[in-house]
């Protein structure tokens, strides 16, 4: 029998109920859920009682008793799952990813790739690494590694990704004091859903568990899918380890080609009136931000702040604004052709690496040009 096939014996007899779907392995994608038989949409095809749950109420005691009480929930999630020897959890171990399924994931990555990401990746990664750092602190002081637990920082890390990549939002009467952030569980199932942009069952919560549902029909053999937000390319990226074919949610950050053009005088201003950074272009324009930051470098300082104060609508230095932007587009191209040259002449890391951060700069460079298109177009 297929791993899948004995979590799914096991959640039945824990109180899970599927309705129409089963785990099913899926080229290129792992296990995924898929329907077994036509499905109605607004069916239930997945319930999850909160008994089922692994949560800051499934933690051991002696695990919570041993750390701060200033440790996340993500940390503490992690430190459970990695010190847990048990086999009250292992047919559902046996059918999470291997710490090898991680390898795409930047967290992993050696240095000389990890410079190579875009500026939006780069900055997430900062932020993961500096928790991952806070959570292994303390989980590392409270359980050293010469005593019997023998966790060391590896095995913390890929139970730390485990809870990074495949945690539900969840709240309950402890979690509600903890910031939104630590409001989160893990759940048998349900983790096996992948993620869809255009498409996703509906998830609906209360204190009686997880309930999912069918946001249209589906044939028997189609994938159901969740969609985990409306996340950009590099978000996706850094949290998960991958990224998408198509994404109607993708933007990419102008700043590594933007900022440089501004005097020290100027990004004060920017500054002052809150438009210092994150400027964006998606697959159709750039944001207000961007059309705020280059009109202080075509229009003068009183008419920037009238189009600043909703006064001026811009449109007579509208023109001005589209030749910088052409510039900071093509710009934002060469930089990504540039990338792409230097990920390709690499041999440091994994091979699926180097793939995946030619694959984004790509699609950084497919935005670009398709803005650029737009703006030939309007002439």
């Amino acid at each position: 029998m297929e791993p899948h096939e004995e979590l799914l014996d096991w959640a039945t007899s824990q109180g899970v109920k599927l309705n129409g779907i089963a785990p099913k392995r899926i080229p290129g994608r792992g296990i995924g859920l898929v329907a077994t038989r036509n499905i109605r949409p607004h069916e239930i095809v997945l319930e999850v009682p909160t008994s089922c749950l692994r949560s800051i109420d499934t933690v051991r005691k002696p695990i919570i008793q041993h750390l701060p009480k200033s440790i996340s929930i993500h940390g503490l999630l992690a430190a459970d799952l990695a010190l847990d020897a048990s086999s009250k959890y292992a047919v559902w171990n046996a059918v999470c990813p291997t710490p090898e399924d991680f390898i795409t994931i930047p967290l992993l990555w050696p240095p000389e790739l990890r410079a190579l990401l875009a500026p939006e990746a780069r900055e997430l990664l900062s932020k993961q690494e500096a928790k991952l750092k806070r959570d292994w602190a303390a989980v590392s002081s409270a359980f050293p590694q010469h005593q019997q637990h023998h966790l060391d920082e590896a095995r913390y890390r890929y139970a730390w990704l485990l809870v990074n990549t495949r945690t539900f939002y969840f709240v309950n009467a402890k979690l509600k004091r903890r910031s939104k952030d630590d409001h989160m569980c893990l759940q048998p199932v349900a983790d096996l859903f992948n993620h869809g942009d255009d498409e996703g069952c509906n998830v609906e919560f209360n204190a009686a568990g997880f309930s999912f549902i069918a946001d249209w029909k589906y044939d028997a053999g189609d994938e159901l899918k969740i969609r985990y937000g409306r996340h950009s390319g590099d978000f996706l990226l850094v949290e998960y380890g991958f990224v998408m074919d198509d994404n109607r949610w993708d933007e990419v950050l102008l700043d590594d080609v933007l900022l440089p053009r501004l005097s020290a005088r100027q990004k004060e201003r920017l500054e002052e009136a809150g438009f210092l950074g994150k400027y964006v272009m998606d697959e159709q324009t750039v944001c207000h931000r961007t059309q705020v930051a280059v009109r202080l470098l075509c229009c003068g300082v009183r008419e920037w702040k009238r189009f600043v104060d909703g006064i001026d609508d811009g449109e007579r230095s509208q023109r001005a604004a589209d030749k910088l932007i052409f510039g900071l587009l093509k710009e934002q191209r060469q930089l990504a052709e540039k990338r792409i040259s230097e990920a390709e002449t690499l041999t440091v890391g994994d091979q699926q690496q180097r793939d995946i951060l030619i694959k984004r700069w790509t699609q950084i460079r497919d935005l670009a040009d398709a803005n650029i298109e737009g703006l030939e177009g309007s002439d």
